[in-house]
């Protein structure tokens, strides 16, 4: 692919994920390509139907957490690197339930078609494990339930940035390994 068509399919992914998460199945083609800068032809060249655009965004999101998980986890600090995943996965939840939502009424199924972020999140927490940043007795299973706790939280009360980093902080604490006992 031509490097202009690349940077206009990425551009096009943007604007889709913003017009569809504002409005919905009733997200125009025309504003998406408005909001991106490109020609509707430009977009129906590469998704020649909503739905094909709509499940590159699926894709789309979950390679970026991907990638994200994959630099996160070369970071140095590898509790710091599992906690700010943890954190962009909830910062990105009230965004990413809208979409789910209105790929579902579209009969797209949004945990197909990309990466296992599960594998990402994994290797992230066994990290953050082995380097003494998260006890040692939290499993997959736990991490899920609490993530996908705070998600929740997230979503059906609206946080704003400072309770989410509050809230977070006190799960975070949670999950580190206690000076006192060292579990």
């Amino acid at each position: 692919m031509r490097a202009d068509a690349v940077r206009n399919r990425a551009r096009v992914l943007e604007a889709a994920e913003a017009v569809l998460a504002r409005d919905g199945l009733d997200a125009s083609m025309r504003e998406i390509a408005t909001l991106a800068g490109v020609g509707v032809g430009t977009i129906y060249r590469q998704f020649p139907t909503k739905e094909v655009l709509y499940q590159a965004i699926v894709t789309d999101r979950q390679e970026r957490l991907a990638e994200l998980a994959a630099e996160l986890g070369r970071a140095g600090d590898a509790g710091a690197a599992f906690f700010a995943f943890f954190d962009r996965i909830v910062a990105d939840s009230t965004v990413k339930k809208v979409l789910v939502d209105a790929l579902a009424t579209a009969g797209i199924d949004a945990k197909a078609g990309g990466p296992d972020i599960r594998g990402a999140i994994s290797a992230l927490l066994v990290r953050a494990q082995r380097a003494g940043a998260v006890r040692a007795d939290v499993g997959m299973p736990e991490l899920l339930a609490l993530l996908s706790a705070a998600c929740l939280a997230a979503q059906h009360h609206n946080w704003t940035d400072d309770l989410r980093a509050r809230a977070l902080g006190v799960l975070f604490d949670g999950l580190r390994v206690s000076p006192a006992t060292g579990a």
